[in-house]
């Protein structure tokens, strides 16, 4: 073989790895990307069927029911509501009327089976998208006192 075809051989070996290599990585994000929906967006059929999602919201008021580990209850961003499932330990922080993010899959009866749930860590945060879709809803969301802009001293 000339030193040519040998040098030819070796940059295709190198592009052909080099590409082999790039969808590994490109279908391990798809694989790991997780994507945010309100209960509207649930309801108008936007989230994926099949796929892991998260859903955000507010805890429906007097829907939280246990059973042993078991807790069902609803996600609201005050336009539609959405029932969940969790079992397991939920964050200290989860109450009903506050807000929460829950992991996990869209069953066949619209129900949403949850993998996971995030409480907002204090009472001040919420997901833009979260507090986004409340103000569509018309729910009043604002920003606490002390990170309002102040208007300037003339």
């Amino acid at each position: 073989m000339k030193p040519r075809h040998r040098r030819l051989a070796w940059i295709l070996a190198a592009l052909l790895a080099l590409s082999v290599a790039t969808a590994l990585v490109l279908n391990a994000f798809r694989s790991n990307l997780v994507f945010f929906f309100t209960p509207s967006d649930v309801a108008q059929g936007k989230a994926p069927s099949g796929r892991v999602f998260r859903i955000g919201g507010l805890v429906g008021e007097g829907s939280v029911q246990r059973d042993g580990t078991t807790v069902r209850f609803t996600v609201t961003d005050n336009a539609q509501i959405i029932n969940v499932s969790y079992t397991g330990i939920l964050p200290d922080l989860f109450k009903e009327g506050r807000g929460v993010v829950a992991q996990g899959l869209i069953q066949s009866d619209g129900s949403f089976l949850a993998r996971e749930v995030l409480a907002k860590h204090d009472e001040n945060y919420m997901p833009p998208e979260a507090a986004e879709a409340l103000k569509r809803a018309g729910h009043p969301v604002g920003a606490p006192e002390q990170f309002k802009q102040k208007p300037a001293k003339p």
